[in-house]
């Protein structure tokens, strides 16, 4: 009787179980929905109009079995995507802890810039101090709350941010300010194009190594949860789903509202905050300036703590896994505050240019891809992994067709980078 009720209640087919898994997947969507959709989603449609839509979904595709691989390699194994690196060979986990350092530092520079930004428009500061502020209130919420409170307000920030971005594109449709028929809009497919669209495909929606953080939120909310595999499958889909669906949304509103006015987005943090929450604006009056200004805060401020928090996991898990090490608290906290100090520097490095920066930030991350899409389908085809739970044939075909992009685009960069 006992082992009745407890595989119905882990059963996917339960609403209220699949509820329950629902978390390290949303997590993951927090962590995406940042500069690549707020910043180069809408950018994309203000400056191209709906040109570019297909290749985000193409991109969001692509790159869905590297993503993938964090949810399925951990629920098959019960085991993080770091330790099946190391049990493929130490010299792949040091690989991944040397990329994924540079990537946390820059990535917490870029997410944490966009943040203050934000914030400038509540808080007359500069964009520096600013920036200080965000990350040490992020530090302060990871190290009382933990993953517990992290969990239950995301969901709360990303459905906010849904509801109130989906209105604005359906009032944008009905808008005046949508691009006339008879204006010509700019081509993407332009020589002088290749940097700004291999950046904007380098954080969408994320950068690949983000699935070992969903791996490791897996792990954490199965110490208070049962989830099994399809639960956990279920919950990636989902909040890899609604990255892709709200990375279109964005474009949208650029191309509604933006496109055609003559109005490019400034690189100046402060300024370019003021003129994405003009466009909100511009579509649900002036009177929701407040609410809007808010929801968009909490929603990129959401992501500099997942993103802080996804980093400093991985950095001290592959860390324990290298030195034998058992996890520490105070550890984890130091890796925090270390990563956030660096990307605090490079912050004041720039000076308050965020485009420049989520650039650099984004184009990096496209050009690391390649290798941590490698190590994630070498774990999905690996004989250490069950025959089941290795990807099958249409997985590979779809694996193949996305390094051949990756490898593609990264090679024509490197050529445009060398002809500049």
């Amino acid at each position: 009787m006992e082992k009745s009720a407890s595989t119905q209640s882990s059963s996917p087919s339960q609403p209220v179980s699949l509820l329950t898994a629902i978390g390290p997947g949303i997590l993951m969507a927090a962590a995406a929905i940042g500069a690549s959709h707020l910043v180069a989603s809408t950018r994309a449609g203000a400056e191209f109009g709906w040109q570019l839509a297909w290749l985000i979904l193409a991109v969001n595709l692509l790159k869905y079995p590297f993503f993938a691989a964090g949810a399925r390699y951990t629920a098959a194994t019960g085991q993080s995507l770091l330790q099946g690196y190391l049990q493929q060979g130490r010299g792949y986990l040091l690989l991944f802890m040397v990329l994924n350092s540079i990537a946390a530092v820059a990535s917490t520079a870029g997410v944490a810039m966009l943040t203050a930004a934000m914030l400038s428009l509540f808080v007359p500061l500069a964009i520096d101090v600013l920036a200080l502020i965000v990350l040490v209130s992020s530090l302060l919420l990871l190290t009382l709350g933990h993953y517990a409170l992290l969990d239950k307000v995301t969901k709360v920030i990303m459905l906010l941010l849904t509801i109130t971005t989906l209105i604005a594109v359906m009032l944008a449709f009905n808008s005046s300010a949508s691009i006339a028929p008879e204006i010509a809009s700019a081509s993407p497919w332009q020589w002088a194009q290749i940097g700004f669209l291999v950046a904007m495909m380098g954080w969408m929606p994320a950068p690949i190594e983000v699935s070992t953080w969903n791996s490791l939120w897996l792990l954490e909310k199965q110490k208070t949860h049962h989830i099994s595999p399809q639960q956990s499958l279920f919950d990636f889909n989902l909040g890899y789903a609604t990255t892709a669906v709200l990375a279109v949304v964005f474009l949208a509103l650029g191309a509604l509202v933006m496109h055609g006015s003559g109005e490019e987005f400034s690189a100046s943090g402060v300024k370019f905050a003021a003129q994405l929450i003009d466009m909100y604006t511009h579509v649900l009056g002036e009177e929701t300036r407040l609410l809007i200004g808010s929801v968009a805060l909490l929603c990129i401020f959401s992501t500099t703590v997942t993103v802080i928090d996804g980093y400093s996991r991985t950095l001290d898990h592959g860390y324990q896994l290298l030195s034998k090490q058992n996890s520490s608290n105070s550890r984890l906290t130091i890796t925090m505050l270390t990563v956030s100090a660096l990307g605090l520097g490079i912050i004041l490095f720039f000076k308050g240019a965020l485009l420049p920066l989520l650039e650099f930030v984004m184009i990096l991350a496209f050009l690391t891809t390649v290798v941590f899409a490698w190590l994630n389908y070498k774990l999905m085809t690996c004989d250490a992994l069950p025959k089941a739970q290795q990807y099958g044939t249409r997985m590979k075909v779809l694996s193949a067709l996305g390094f051949i992009y990756l490898i593609s685009f990264a090679l024509l960069f490197l050529y445009w980078l060398g002809t500049k």
